[in-house]
C-alpha cells in the first residue's frame, strides 16, 4: 500500500506512520519539517496554511491519504480537491466533537451533527472545524471514498496535549492524590495505536463513512487508570477518592484540571464517555489493556526529559491541598 500522511511527526499522525511502516506500506509524510520525521519514510516539505504550501504534493499517487488536521476546514478542502484524481480514499481523523451537543448516552453515528460547519470556512471553533473537515473531504472524495474516525478521548505515548502524562508526573511525584470518584467511573478513550491500526485497516477494508473510535464503555476506570499510573511510576502515591460533589464544590474544572475526569451523569460525561463504538468493533477496532497504555506512556516520558505538557493541563498543587486538607508540597 502507498499512504501519504499529513503531519506524520506527532502523536497521532505519527502512530500511523509507525503503523504502516510496521506493515511493509510505503509511507510518504508532508509537514513543515518542524519535528524529525521517522525513519524509512519519503518526507516533502510543506505549509498547508500557506499560500503555495501544498506545491510538493503536485504529483504522485497513494492507495490513501491519512489526515489529522483540527484548525480551519479550507485546509482539508484543499487538500482534498488537489488529491482527489490521484488518491484512492481520504481517512479523516475527526471527533466526537461534531455531535450536537449534548448527545444521548449510547449516541451512534447517526445522532444529529453540530451545524454552521463549512467546508471552505476559516478556524472557528473545534466542533465545527472537525464538521467542516469532514464535509471536505467528503466534497472532493463523495461518499464511497471518505472514512471519518470519529475520535474521543486519545491516550498513549507521544501524546501531545498532557492528560495522561500529567496524571502520570502527578502520581510519580508521590503523597496524597486529589483522585475523582467515583473509582469504578467507567471511560472511554482509544490508545493512539490502537486508532493508528484501525484508520489503516479501514483503508484495506475498503471502509466508507462515519465511525465512532474509542473503547467500549467501562473498558477501564478512573480506578483502573489510576492505579496503574500508581503501579508504574513507583512514587508512592497515595490515592484520595474525592466525591464529585466536593471536587465541583471546590471549583476544579472537570477534564482541563482534573484530565480525562468528568462527573458521571452529566451531559459533558455522557458525551465524551457513553458513545456506542458497536460499528467501529464490528469493522476492526480492538483495544489493549490501561495497564498496557499507562506504562508505555510512562516508559516514554521517562525516555523524553524535554517533554513539556499543554499549559493548562492539570491541576495547580495548592488547590489540590486545599481540598485534600494537608501541606501545600514544596
Amino acid at each position: 500500500m502507498r499512504l501519504l500522511v499529513l503531519g506524520g511527526t506527532e502523536f497521532a499522525g505519527r502512530a500511523v506512520v509507525e503503523a504502516a511502516l510496521g506493515r511493509g506500506w510505503e509511507v510518504t509524510v508532508l509537514n513543515r519539517g518542524r519535528h524529525e520525521t521517522p525513519a524509512g519514510v519519503r518526507a516533502l516539505l510543506g505549509d498547508r496554511t500557506a499560500p503555495g504550501g501544498l506545491a510538493a504534493l503536485a504529483s504522485g499517487e497513494w492507495d490513501a491519504v491519512v489526515d489529522t488536521w483540527s484548525a480551519a476546514p479550507r485546509a482539508v478542502d484543499d487538500a482534498a480537491r488537489l488529491l482527489a484524481d490521484r488518491v484512492g480514499r481520504y481517512v479523516y481523523v475527526s471527533s466526537c466533537s461534531v455531535y450536537a451537543w449534548a448527545p444521548p448516552a449510547g449516541y451512534g453515528e447517526d445522532a444529529p451533527l453540530v451545524e454552521g460547519a463549512s467546508a471552505s470556512a476559516d478556524k472557528t471553533d473545534y466542533a465545527r472545524d472537525k464538521r467542516g473537515g469532514e464535509l471536505a473531504a467528503l466534497g472532493a472524495f463523495g461518499a464511497e471514498r471518505s472514512v471519518f474516525a470519529r475520535a474521543g478521548l486519545i491516550l498513549g505515548p507521544y501524546e501531545n496535549i498532557g492528560r495522561l502524562p500529567w496524571w502520570l508526573g502527578r502520581v510519580a511525584r508521590g503523597g496524597p492524590v486529589l483522585a475523582p470518584g467515583p473509582r469504578d467511573l467507567a471511560l472511554q478513550y482509544v490508545d493512539v495505536r490502537d486508532l493508528a491500526e484501525w484508520l489503516l485497516g479501514s483503508v484495506e477494508r475498503e471502509l466508507s463513512g462515519a465511525y465512532n473510535l474509542i473503547s467500549a464503555q467501562g473498558h477501564a476506570t478512573m480506578g483502573s487508570l489510576l492505579d496503574a499510573c500508581v503501579r508504574v511510576s513507583g512514587g508512592g502515591a497515595e490515592l484520595r477518592w474525592t466525591s464529585p460533589e466536593v471536587v465541583l464544590g471546590a471549583g476544579i474544572e472537570p477534564w482541563t484540571q482534573l484530565p480525562v475526569w468528568i462527573p458521571g451523569g452529566s451531559e459533558g460525561y455522557d458525551a465524551l464517555h457513553s458513545a456506542d463504538v458497536s460499528r467501529a468493533v464490528a469493522t476492526g477496532l480492538t483495544c489493549r489493556s490501561v495497564e498496557e497504555t499507562v506504562a508505555d506512556t510512562w516508559e516514554w516520558l521517562r525516555s523524553t526529559p524535554e517533554y513539556a505538557g499543554r499549559p493548562g493541563v492539570g491541576l495547580d498543587p495548592a488547590v489540590e491541598a486545599k481540598v485534600l486538607g494537608v501541606p501545600v508540597e514544596g
